[in-house]
């Protein structure tokens, strides 16, 4: 199984703005989370993300590089259990931005799978779960950042 589940989208808008869309809570509250989000920006801050089906997931903020990277951990696996991100409960997201001629590079990287408390068949089951997870949120992302340019 590999560790690591990778997405990229490019999206028409300028990096400053796909910035605050994935690091302000007003906005990941919306496409992200569906029932709102709070993040105290800086490192070591938490995260709150709320969605109307899978309820309150916590996560820790790793590193802020304005406009080129943003990462936290997050705990949102029931099986491993936890409501904060330590070892064993949590996996790394990561999101690389980079200007491009058509607007926004963004990549998103989400590891830590295989060092999950679990066998190796949930690992893969919460990995997969993620992997398709990623796709439609980027795709939300994107409509989102359309309709509020």
């Amino acid at each position: 199984m590999s560790d690591t589940i990778e997405r990229e989208i490019t999206i028409a808008a300028p990096v400053e703005r796909v910035w605050d869309l994935i690091t302000q809570p007003e906005h990941v509250g919306t496409w992200f989370g569906d029932a709102g989000a709070e993040i105290d920006f800086r490192p070591g801050g938490a995260i709150t993300l709320r969605w109307e089906e899978y309820g309150t997931i916590h996560g820790r903020i790793e590193r802020i590089e304005p406009m080129t990277l943003f990462s936290y951990r997050w705990a949102p696996y029931k099986d491993p259990g936890g409501t904060e991100p330590v070892a064993g409960n949590s996996t790394l997201i990561e999101f690389f931005l980079a200007e491009t001629a058509d607007g926004t590079q963004l990549r998103v990287i989400e590891s830590g799978f295989a060092t999950l408390d679990a066998t190796a068949e949930r690992q893969a089951e919460l990995r997969q779960g993620n992997a398709d997870g990623w796709k439609h949120e980027l795709g939300e992302l994107a409509d989102y950042a359309h309709a509020h340019v």
